[in-house]
């Protein structure tokens, strides 16, 4: 299949979101990427779901949410409600990851799990048959803008072969620092959704950079 481009929002002018919004509805770009972070788990504090019930209203793509919380098994009711079509959990935020994925798969949703950097992809062998999303964090999660980590090719190779030793239809999704540059050797190396955030909104005509991104 081609490959996915998810720009994300955290990247984009909030000033200006529903602007911003109708752009990537426009664009080639396939799901729109939202990641909710909680200040406890990253040192961060981004958005919830009153953000995430108004862009649901103007966008016409798949709602990608990434959640970068603490405890998720909470909201997973919540951010189905406000509209996700995916929802990703942190490995390392989970004690009972399976019971989590069953939660999301029982509100219709699809089911992620993310890894950070230094989490390796062996802890998914009992569950990646359950998933329908793997992402791998380029960068350490919680700001944007951050530079990407080379060691991410490997991992995405080590994914790549789980998946198909276990008959997996896990699509492998990468997020940080993604851009013109990376992309081609991301998809060789087995990415088949790229998160992008500055490179696009932070470009002189995110139609055209996302066409290009579409276009590798």
């Amino acid at each position: 299949m081609s490959h996915i481009i998810a720009p994300s929002i955290l990247a984009a002018d909030f000033a200006n979101l529903q602007k911003e919004i109708e752009m990537v509805n426009q664009s080639e770009a396939d799901w729109f990427h939202l990641d909710v972070m909680d200040g406890v788990f990253v040192p961060n504090i981004s958005y919830g779901m009153p953000v995430i019930s108004a862009i649901k209203k103007h966008a016409k793509k798949t709602l990608d949410v990434h959640l970068m919380i603490v405890d998720p098994d909470r909201f997973i009711a919540d951010f189905k409600k406000v509209g996700a079509d995916i929802l990703t959990v942190h490995y390392e935020a989970c004690k009972h990851l399976h019971r989590t994925v069953q939660a999301i798969k029982a509100e219709g949703m699809q089911a992620g799990v993310s890894l950070n950097p230094h989490t390796p992809i062996a802890v998914l062998e009992d569950i990646i048959h359950n998933l329908d999303l793997v992402l791998i964090m380029s960068v350490n999660p919680g700001f944007g803008g951050q530079s990407f980590i080379e060691n991410t090719y490997k991992k995405i190779s080590q994914l790549k072969e789980l998946i198909e030793k276990t008959g997996s239809r896990a699509i492998i999704e990468v997020d940080g620092g993604v851009n013109d540059k990376n992309i081609k050797k991301l998809i060789e190396a087995g990415a088949n959704a790229l998160v992008a955030g500055s490179f696009v909104f932070k470009s002189e005509n995110p139609i055209e950079t996302i066409k290009k991104l579409k276009e590798i």
